[in-house]
């Protein structure tokens, strides 16, 4: 379906425009954070664009705009950033620094990255191949979609027990200064799951979160933590490796200005997920999902975008 562009096919004459790069800048700086899947998201209007979503140049630069929104986090947490840093690295050389809380979750980040460095780098291939095509995405947003609403039942029913059922003050639910290493393990491993375009990073590691008894602002604020490390190296890696297909297909020039929106955009998403977690649960994206994954399905069904 070619409606906003040509087929990449590595011909120079076939660049990404800088309408399509803004275009696809605000839907990844929109949908980065929210719990709906950026590349899920980034993958269809790709597709409806006329871009061939497998072409190596185009893979390239969806995992490199990402680093437009996560530069965005950086910024927004970094103050939070400076100080696990800091107490980290003092943590090596203070036995009662290694006591406080930088420096458990600076180990928390470090180990629940581990997972997907592993895994994304063993499973390139497949990620940017066979798992881009649509059926995929679509499959993603609507499974795990019960995923997302298993763990907001299991959350409010955690906090609607009696208190002194996990300790006289303690309603089951923990905070971000009880986050253990375990959880960050299993989230870390959860950002694996989120490979599979349509299942959602933050959908991943928020609903992991909630199972593991953590809080929603808690869990989304790890979700940010770890998704920092992760989705710098891959967009980094990606603009190292395939700086040459960039050149030739989509073109450096659009993919900083899709760089550039995602970090905007991204900035904003970021500051109304956190205010819309702490009141609301991730479920209320759960209805967005089912409609999105069913209007793919349809897409394909009926011959108007073709699945890869």
């Amino acid at each position: 379906m070619m409606i906003l562009a040509d087929a990449v096919t590595g011909d120079p004459a076939n660049q990404l425009n800088y309408i399509q790069a803004v275009i696809l800048g605000i839907v990844e700086g929109v949908t980065e954070f929210l719990p709906v899947s950026s590349t899920g998201h980034l993958t269809v209007v790709e597709k409806i664009m006329g871009l061939t979503i497998d072409n190596k140049g185009v893979t390239a630069f969806t995992a490199i705009i990402q680093v437009g929104a996560i530069l965005a986090a950086v910024l927004y947490f970094i103050k939070d950033i400076v100080r696990i840093v800091v107490g980290f690295v003092k943590g090596i050389f203070s036995a009662d620094a290694r006591q406080q809380l930088e420096w458990r979750f600076g180990w928390a980040i470090i180990v629940g990255s581990i997972p997907i460095a592993v895994v994304g780098l063993l499973a390139k291939d497949i990620v940017t191949g066979a798992l881009r095509s649509l059926w995929f995405v679509a499959a993603g947003l609507i499974l795990w979609s019960a995923v997302m609403v298993a763990a907001e039942w299991y959350h409010n029913r955690l906090t609607a027990e009696p208190l002194g059922r996990h300790g006289p003050d303690d309603s089951g639910v923990r905070h971000e200064d009880q986050v253990t290493i375990m959880d960050a393990l299993l989230i870390g491993l959860a950002q694996c799951i989120a490979l599979v375009p349509g299942v959602s990073r933050s959908g991943a590691t928020i609903s992991i979160g909630l199972f593991r008894h953590l809080d929603r602002v808690a869990a989304t604020r790890l979700s940010f933590f770890l998704a920092i490390p992760a989705l710098s190296a891959a967009g980094l890696l990606e603009a190292v490796q395939a700086r040459k297909d960039i050149s030739v297909t989509v073109g450096w020039g659009p993919t900083i200005v899709g760089i550039v929106v995602s970090f905007i955009v991204g900035y904003a998403s970021i500051a109304w997920l956190l205010r819309l977690v702490a009141k609301h649960p991730i479920s209320v994206f759960v209805p967005y999902r089912i409609v999105v994954g069913v209007a793919v399905i349809l897409l394909v069904a009926t011959g108007l975008v073709a699945a890869v």
